[in-house]
């Protein structure tokens, strides 16, 4: 599980809240991904939940992804379908990846690059390797920096708006899909 520095409550400025965020709401879903099952990883609300699947069964949605295994991918933006865990950790995984590859990485690679995993013990490794490589970065910024537009080129609402939305809007997607996350583990356990 990911520790928290609590120090950071007592520290006055918005980006050390963002920080605090970010780093509250990781150690929460990481403690709760630690016990995740490949079962539960890949357990299906309904038979039409996204997931992920080796490339050659991605049917007729489009594969997200680089190797063997890749998300199933909607055509809609708003896309309201049920998703699995693996999904779930999927999508979080390659926000952060390419949010880190376009702000602080060498900006070549975008989230169809993305390595994904066909289980549950390589996925949630994967997903706080870039969770905690995005932490490091944005730890390392200057306050003001979180002022800077267009730090982020990853995509063109990134180069639009101050680096501090960019965070915030990561914040909010881990926070919204980690209770996705952790309300399909509660569903599983009470199905199985």
């Amino acid at each position: 599980m990911a520790a928290f520095d609590w120090d950071i409550l007592h520290r006055p400025s918005a980006m050390a809240m963002v920080r605090g965020q970010l780093g509250f709401s990781w150690m929460v879903l990481s403690g709760r991904l630690a016990q995740l099952t490949d079962e539960q990883y890949f357990w299906r609300p309904s038979s039409e939940a996204l997931t992920v699947v080796r490339r050659h069964h991605s049917g007729r949605y489009r594969p997200l992804g680089s190797g063997e295994w890749v998300a199933q991918w909607p055509d809609e933006p708003d896309h309201r379908g049920p998703r699995t865990i693996a999904w779930l950790i999927a999508h979080l995984t390659e926000m952060f990846f390419e949010r880190w590859e376009w702000t602080f990485g060498a900006s070549r690679q975008g989230r169809t690059d993305i390595t994904l995993h066909g289980n549950a013990q390589d996925a949630v490794a994967w997903l706080t390797y870039w969770v905690e490589a995005w932490q490091e970065a944005i730890a390392e910024l200057d306050e003001s920096e979180a002022m800077t537009v267009g730090l982020s080129q990853a995509n063109e609402l990134d180069a639009s708006e101050p680096f501090g939305h960019v965070v915030l809007r990561l914040n909010r997607e881990l926070i919204h899909h980690g209770s996705e996350i952790m309300t399909l583990q509660d569903l599983y356990a009470v199905a199985a």
